[in-house]
């Protein structure tokens, strides 16, 4: 199957990714990660992205989708594929499903988390990422102690991003260019609206039994 999860910044969408790819066995699927795949293998493309990002250039839409085509032509993540942060436009979005249906795959579900501007505000406000293992934590909701990390707390970082201006700036483009993208996929019948202001564990049970109804 193939899934695709949605919601705005500091909705939760990495902590659900990650728990949807232990437990189905699936490969995530992030803009961000494949962008930093490549400038770490220093490709001619990697290269060029790197320059873009130092001069605070939008990465455009060619750039990303021919990152897209290297996942869906990978036979190894056939069909196995949770999408985090894409498509993020319409355009992204209309071009995946050309992509999905020439790589003869499709998209199961679309998973969108729902999550109000207050609690986007407070969530990335106190989001810390643990610089050594990767794991997300927050000093309100989910602080990390030493039953759930086991890494030094000297670890634990706040994105240089998580200020109050660019998050409720972030969360107005959300709004503007991915919720059209909720409309294309709920005319298609695939898409799953969820309460993403619930306990972790309960979003994961929600999401857990609509993938189940999907594998029957």
């Amino acid at each position: 199957m193939n899934i695709i999860l949605f919601g705005p910044p500091g909705a939760g969408k990495g902590t659900q990714a990650a728990k949807i790819v232990k437990n189905f066995d699936l490969y995530k699927v992030s803009t961000g990660s494949l962008l930093r795949e490549e400038i770490e293998n220093k490709t001619d493309l990697g290269n060029k992205i790197k320059s873009m990002m130092d001069q605070g250039s939008l990465i455009p839409d060619n750039i990303i989708n021919d990152l897209i085509i290297k996942v869906l032509s990978n036979k190894k993540s056939y069909n196995r594929l949770i999408f985090d942060g894409y498509p993020r436009n319409l355009e992204q979005a209309k071009y995946l499903d050309s992509q999905i249906k020439k790589y003869k795959q499709k998209i199961s579900c679309v998973l969108s988390l729902n999550v109000d501007k207050e609690s986007v505000i407070k969530r990335i406000l106190g989001r810390q990422t643990c610089a050594n293992c990767g794991l997300i934590f927050n000093k309100y909701y989910h602080p990390a102690s030493n039953k759930n990390h086991s890494c030094d707390l000297k670890f634990l970082s706040k994105r240089s991003d998580d200020n109050k201006i660019t998050i409720m700036n972030r969360f107005e483009t959300y709004l503007n260019k991915t919720l059209p993208i909720i409309d294309f996929y709920k005319e298609q019948n695939l898409l799953h609206q969820i309460n993403g202001m619930v306990k972790i564990d309960r979003i994961f049970d929600e999401i857990c039994g609509i993938i189940a109804s999907l594998e029957t």
